[in-house]
């Protein structure tokens, strides 16, 4: 493009994407009477795929590598994007999505298992930088502020969502590894002047022989760099213990794992709970299922799968089914979808809180509620969820309709603490020693280790630090509320950020304003902040910003869809993040079932005025000021008049939704006089949306027979926009 669009809407995937094919001509109409261009850059799974190998592609199906051009426009002072959730690809979910291009003409190559060749291994190489969370690192060039909108909490408070009942006799519990995990072996240190420059991660065999896992890693001054481990047998015997202790208990198992964001290390910690469960039928089988293509870091449906192909499925399958043990937390009771069928089922920060939101209670195998085991191998995090099960058990299932709110300002920026991902994390191949060495020759860390264990590195740089300080003191000026950092001075990568925290507040002379906890404590206190009435500010990492801005939101909001996420790009941009998207692939299943998409936009409008409102004041944009007031107003119509999609078919759904938010803005700039010229404009749209609403509800709510998109992954533009776009009534109106 010759010139960049004032907005950027991202395409991604799954449910958000088809509410676009209904919401982003509505938004462009609009948009468009202000000489506003909105265009679009394309960061789903499938288009980041096909990016990736032009060279295996006509020319008609290649396509230009959108997400790397989106990350040098982040680092722009003019950016200005509005980021749906995508996809953060787990194997399985990468190769279900290759098998869907392959299938519509696409020659990609297999994803290789296995790979052998330097093809393949080149191959494999370039598949691996997709999966996991592969865009958010490259365009989150700024920190994180998260918060519910004040309309959205209001309305929360004021229609509150069911909440499970908690007692003090719930055996509901979180259990961790007492020792051995990547919080006990974790070392953290600052980069000093005299250290900086490329270093490298290597693996000293028992011989002596040194292997590079990882050359010219850049490593500047003041960054903190930090490195840990897992043990695997220490993991196989915790695990081997976890399931004895949900026996004994009487309760469901389930695991609670983050495959998708740490895309190395936790699909080797599901792996070996998928063997632990197995047990002995692994321990007799587990070469012959390997060698048959099963892979327990893909999960036991891959491995189940890999039996049916063998001549002695039937007596293994028995010895599984022989096996004594507990009932099984599952994702979708009636499929026999179990916790550990697929690693990027059962996401840590999505599940943990409907657990707990359900008061403790999860589904098992015939569908009956009960109480669970939440195995959550590592301890680095997994207080929170033990804290906030304790807190619920004690004083009862929170009430949503007095409770305050907690909000988040996030260490994210420049890829901080993206821990558990490649290119920095390794499965160690035999005894020895994993290593740091500096450019100055210097080793930085080193850990001695045995055959699989799990060994990680990462770092977060000086000036992303620095910039989420001065962010959390805006915020905390701005409210006035408790605000806590979430820092555990016992851990070394916290400790080395507290050696930070602690002189900025003091020089700014704001200390006495805040706190600083571990992250056990905070959710206590928090807890209790909320509890009151009163509201609180989390400012945490980056793996706790993703894991609270869940949390909190689900058991405040009953979703965190609804959140508000802004930020503040570091060189001047803003980037306008739209919520979670863990609930989405249940929505596209029943669209294409039953012609209802509940997905709920409110994410994307509170987003809109936000974006609108920062065009606004960078580009003096008076008129993009405007369109951002009218869209709050929408946005405040939308939740007064209780328009957010029903969970039913047959129930008004995101369609109806967009149509109302689209009245609601159109009402706003016909009625407001700061643009005469945009009242003239949209004076007669809105009487065209307010007469023709029966015609309009009618022709959006027509039938509830299976709609076909033309895909999952990949989605065919026309027939998408035939089944999100049914209103010809609307659809004429911004023709």
């Amino acid at each position: 493009m010759s010139k960049t669009p004032d907005i950027i809407y991202t395409k991604v995937d799954e449910a958000p994407e088809l509410a676009s094919a209904s919401f982003l001509p509505i938004i462009r109409a609009f948009a468009g009477a202000a000489g506003i261009d909105v265009g679009t850059k394309d960061i789903s799974l499938a288009g980041r795929i096909i990016a990736t190998f032009p060279e295996f592609l006509k020319e008609d199906q290649r396509q230009s590598d959108d997400l790397a051009e989106l990350g040098q426009l982040v680092k722009t002072p003019g950016a200005n994007v509005i980021k749906l959730p995508n996809i953060s690809a787990s194997v399985p979910q990468l190769v279900a999505a290759v098998e869907e291009l392959q299938a519509k003409g696409y020659a990609l190559p297999d994803y290789p298992e296995d790979p052998q060749t330097d093809d393949e291994k080149a191959i494999r190489a370039r598949y691996d930088a997709i999966k996991g969370s592969a865009v958010n690192p490259v365009l989150r060039e700024g920190n994180s502020d998260r918060r519910a909108a004040k309309a959205v909490k209001n309305f929360a408070q004021k229609n509150p969502h069911s909440m499970g009942t908690w007692s003090s006799d719930s055996k509901t519990k979180v259990s961790s590894m007492t020792g051995g995990d990547f919080y006990a072996n974790e070392k953290s240190a600052t980069i000093t002047g005299a250290q900086a420059g490329d270093a490298k991660i290597e693996f000293v065999a028992a011989d002596g022989a040194v292997t590079v896992l990882k050359d010219v890693w850049p490593l500047e001054e003041g960054t903190v760099a930090d490195a840990t481990y897992m043990s695997a047998s220490d993991l196989a015997s915790f695990l081997a213990a976890s399931i004895e202790d949900t026996k004994a208990d009487g309760t469901m198992y389930s695991l609670h794992m983050k495959a998708t964001m740490m895309k190395v290390s936790d699909p080797i910690i599901f792996g070996h709970a998928v063997k632990a469960w197995l047990g002995p039928v692994w321990d007799t089988h587990g070469d012959a299922i390997s060698a048959a293509g099963g892979s327990p870091n893909s999960g036991l449906a891959d491995v189940l799968a890999a039996i049916d192909t063998m001549p002695n499925a039937d007596a293994i399958k028995a010895d599984i089914d022989a096996l004594d043990r507990p009932s099984m937390y599952m994702v979708d009771s009636d499929k026999g979808i179990t916790n550990l069928h697929v690693p990027s089922d059962v996401i840590i920060d999505a599940s943990m809180p409907a657990v707990i939101r359900a008061g403790g209670k999860g589904w098992d195998e015939t569908g009956v509620k009960g109480d669970a085991n939440c195995v959550i191998p590592d301890r680095c995090y997994s207080t929170i969820y033990d804290e906030t099960i304790n807190f619920f058990k004690a004083n009862g299932a929170l009430d949503v309709t007095t409770a305050g709110a907690v909000a988040n300002v996030g260490l994210m920026a420049q890829k901080a603490e993206e821990y558990g991902s490649h290119p920095t994390t390794f499965e160690a191949p035999a005894k020895g020693v994993m290593r740091i060495v500096l450019a100055n020759g210097e080793t930085l860390h080193s850990h001695d280790v045995d055959a699989g264990d799990i060994w990680r590195a990462c770092t977060v740089k000086k000036a992303p630090i620095e910039n989420w300080i001065e962010l959390a003191m805006d915020r905390q000026r701005l409210t006035g509320t408790e605000a806590i950092f979430w820092l555990d001075a016992n851990r070394a990568h916290d400790a080395e950020l507290i050696k930070y925290v602690k002189p900025a507040l003091e020089v700014a002379g704001v200390a006495d304003k805040f706190q600083t906890m571990a992250p056990r404590e905070a959710t206590r206190q928090s807890l209790q902040t909320i509890t009151a009435g009163k509201d609180s500010i989390a400012i945490t990492g980056n793996v706790l910003r993703d894991y609270l801005t869940d949390l909190f939101p689900i058991l405040e909001l009953g979703t965190s869809a609804k959140m508000l996420s802004i930020v503040k790009l570091m060189k001047g941009g803003g980037l306008f993040e739209t919520g979670a998207g863990g609930s989405a692939p249940k929505h596209v299943q029943q669209l294409h079932s039953e012609n209802h998409l509940r997905w709920d936009s409110m994410g994307e409008f509170c987003a809109l005025g936000e974006s609108l409102n920062f065009l606004a004041d960078t580009q003096g944009n008076a008129k993009a000021g405007v369109l951002g007031v009218a869209a709050e107003a929408a946005t405040q119509g939308i939740l007064d008049d209780n328009r957010s999609p029903g969970r039913k078919a047959g129930q008004p759904d995101n369609r109806h939704s967009h149509y109302w938010f689209a009245r609601y803005w159109a009402d706003a700039l016909a009625a407001q006089s700061d643009d005469a010229e945009l009242a003239a404009h949209f004076a007669p749209i809105a009487k065209a949306l307010a007469t023709g609403e029966a015609a309009i509800t009618a022709e959006l709510g027509a039938g509830t027979a299976p709609a076909d998109t033309g895909g999952y992954f990949r989605n065919d533009d026309e027939m998408a926009a035939k089944v999100m776009r049914p209103s010809e009534t609307l659809n004429a109106i911004f023709a």
